[in-house]
């Protein structure tokens, strides 16, 4: 028997989440009044917490200004005993996510009015929602931003509610969502979403779009297979799932599809325009019982129970979200403790020993070089194997990308020195030339190697960047860039080998970070890594065509030839004094055809006045004097940057 909270009598528990529970229950009043609804809290233990308190008021107050009928209503938000409370409407009936998952438990199919009803429905919903203003008449800027199928129910009569406004974002309420982390469900994201770009309506557009392709198609628009495959997919609008179930669905409402799924937003349909394209062919093919279709395919299928409420699932809100946590994490957890055992022993072929060891430990020998597939490895009191004969470290001696033995080297086709400014031009003509192969730069103290650097390049884009300095470790990023707690870092460390020796794979799997997160942060990760390359002042470089690293990718998004302007804008300004240096009383002057115009680079505006001085030829030196209103004035500091740039990328070439 639960207690009462505040004025509502609690029926029964229906969900309890990560952070928060909701109850059925009832509110009475006089003369016999009494109101069923679906009340939300804060789970007791996270209620003294500032972060979830400030999110649920959040929710509230974003929720308290929807008042449409496909939208799931608020009715009361209070406190009681110190803690907050969300009343709801009770939704009796199911969702999309269930109604999916029973069709195809029973092979069958759901017709196309019913999903073009429910893709109008929850549209119309959308649109709503999108053209919010203020009491002033200023547009909001809603954007729901988890348009998934748990979120759109269905209620017992056939009408459709979208619900779940726990992570929604108006420009006026912004720093709840607006956090530098990518909301969403894994496979119902916009490709800006997975991009962890800006967002507007017409995200919710595309979210809602790929349900109503898998209510068409009866499985998932991107697919299956790993969470990062599917984050791949999306961002390149990867549509051979929908190609090669073509046939099911009619030209007219593939053209909706299409529209609707633009990778660019600018180019998608809006959400009325999707409402009233989806209402349009339901009525030229006079399908006007939208309702009753839905109603009895519920009751054919046993979808419909009496007091069903909620999904059993509960409400897919910030706040009850059970899908961070894989199933057995917690268990995991307990059975191998929250550090690696210590239970390894190196020998290295000069007969040192190092250990015993954690697990941990042992993976930074390889990913530093110290170790390869040849080291001799003890498990606990085993004999002494070389690592290759070690299940557990079968991606660190077999990965191209994690080995650090120079042989080849020896295929090079070009090499040289590092120094300021030196790495710039290089990677340009690698991009320029769309060349696939791998960049090694390695410095050496005493002959010996101190710090190594391999950078993939597929086309001519950057894809996977491997690195043997430990402060460039996935775990110590997630630390220093806030994306997890170190604490967090070590219980997932502790569970590599369940994971092939893949930080990301038991972060994810404990429920630590989120797929799409992960994403964002290794993207994150290889882009500071090769960013940090053009910093190096000395060391050697040297290009093996046709090399490909075998890992898989987080790419750095379609930043393009803007990567070399961002290595530019960070670097010091004694690199920017030291590149320029050789050319200071060089004549130079503007390219009237680069090989890569320069709006591939999308320069600040400063700097491209800059490079426009130089149009009838000048030098450095002189064009620098001129700029300089001070020692080191913003102005001056972009001259330099300007010029940096257009001498590597062929913007700007030296006469004679």
């Amino acid at each position: 028997m639960h207690a009462p909270i505040g004025p509502y009598v609690i029926e029964r528990r229906l969900a309890t989440g990560g952070m928060a529970e909701v109850f059925v229950a009832q509110r009475k009043g006089p003369h016999g009044f009494s109101k069923r609804v679906a009340l939300k809290r804060i789970l007791p233990q996270y209620a003294g917490d500032p972060d979830f308190v400030s999110m649920f008021i959040d929710e509230a107050k974003v929720a308290a200004q929807l008042q449409h009928p496909n939208v799931v209503q608020v009715f009361d938000f209070g406190e009681h005993g110190g803690e907050l409370f969300l009343a709801m409407e009770l939704v009796e009936g199911t969702n999309v996510n269930k109604l999916l998952r029973t069709v195809a438990a029973q092979r069958t199919r759901i017709p196309v009015d019913t999903a073009l009803y429910i893709a109008a429905q929850t549209a119309h919903a959308l649109a709503y929602a999108h053209r919010l203003a203020d009491p002033g008449g200023s547009p909001l800027g809603f954007v729901h931003r988890d348009v998934s199928p748990a979120n759109v129910l269905l209620t017992a009569t056939g009408h459709v509610k979208l619900t779940d406004f726990g992570i929604s974002k108006v420009t006026t309420q912004a720093r709840r969502t607006e956090d530098g982390h990518v909301r969403g469900k894994l496979g119902y994201m916009s490709p800006e979403q997975v991009m962890g770009k800006a967002l507007d309506g017409r995200s919710d557009v595309f979210t809602l779009a790929t349900v109503m392709a898998e209510l068409l198609l009866g499985e998932p628009l991107f697919g299956s297979g790993s969470e990062l495959d599917i984050l791949v997919r999306i961002r390149d609008v990867d549509l051979r799932v929908l190609e090669k179930g073509g046939r099911r669905i009619s030209r007219d409402v593939r053209k909706i599809l299409d529209a609707a799924l633009r990778r660019d937003p600018a180019e998608r349909l809006t959400a009325q325009e999707l409402a009233a394209a989806c209402d349009e062919v339901r009525r030229r093919r006079g399908m006007s019982h939208g309702p009753e279709r839905l109603a009895r395919l519920m009751e054919r299928l046993d979808l419909v129970e009496p007091n069903y409420g909620l999904d059993s699932e509960g409400p897919s809100t910030s706040l009850v979200d059970t899908s961070l946590l894989s199933p057995g994490a917690e268990q995991l957890l307990r059975d191998v403790g929250a550090t690696s055992p210590s239970i390894y022993t190196v020998r290295f072929p000069d007969g040192r020993e190092r250990g015993p060891m954690s697990f941990p430990k042992l993976v930074q020998l390889f990913t530093s070089g110290e170790a390869h597939g040849g080291t001799l490895i003890r498990k606990e009191s085993a004999d002494y194997l070389p690592a290759r004969d070690l299940p557990e470290l079968t991606r660190f001696v077999t990965s191209p990308a994690l080995q650090w033995q120079l042989e080849e080297l020896r295929d090079a086709e070009s090499r040289g020195a590092l120094a300021a400014g030196a790495l710039l031009p290089v990677v340009f003509g690698l991009m320029r030339d769309k060349r696939v192969g791998v960049l090694h730069l390695w410095d050496t103290r005493e002959g010996e190697p101190t710090r190594r650097k391999k950078i993939y390049f597929v086309d001519g884009r950057p894809e996977f960047v491997a690195s043997t300095d430990r402060r460039e470790l996935l775990g110590e990023y997630l630390v220093e860039s806030g994306h997890c707690l170190r604490m967090e870092v070590e219980m997932a460390l502790a569970l590599l080998p369940r994971y092939g020796g893949r930080l990301g794979d038991a972060l994810v799997g404990l429920g630590i970070l989120r797929p799409v997160e992960l994403f964002k942060a290794i993207s994150g990760q290889v882009r500071q890594r090769l960013l940090e390359a053009f910093r190096w002042r000395r060391g050697t470089w040297a290009f093996v065509p046709g090399a490909r690293s075998h890992e898989e990718t987080f790419p750095i998004g379609d930043v393009g030839f803007a990567l070399l302007r961002d290595a530019v804008a960070e670097a010091h300004f004694s690199e920017l004094e030291a590149t320029l240096a050789p050319s200071w009383e060089r004549m130079v002057h503007l390219v009237p055809s680069p090989a890569v115009p320069r709006q591939a680079f999308d320069l600040p505006p400063r700097w491209g006045t800059v490079l426009d001085r130089t149009e009838w030829g000048t030098t450095p030196g002189a064009l620098l004097t001129r700029s300089s209103t001070g020692s080191r004035s913003a102005e001056l500091e972009d001259a330099y940057r300007a010029l940096v740039l257009g001498l590597s990328c062929g913007l700007v070439a030296p006469e004679g």
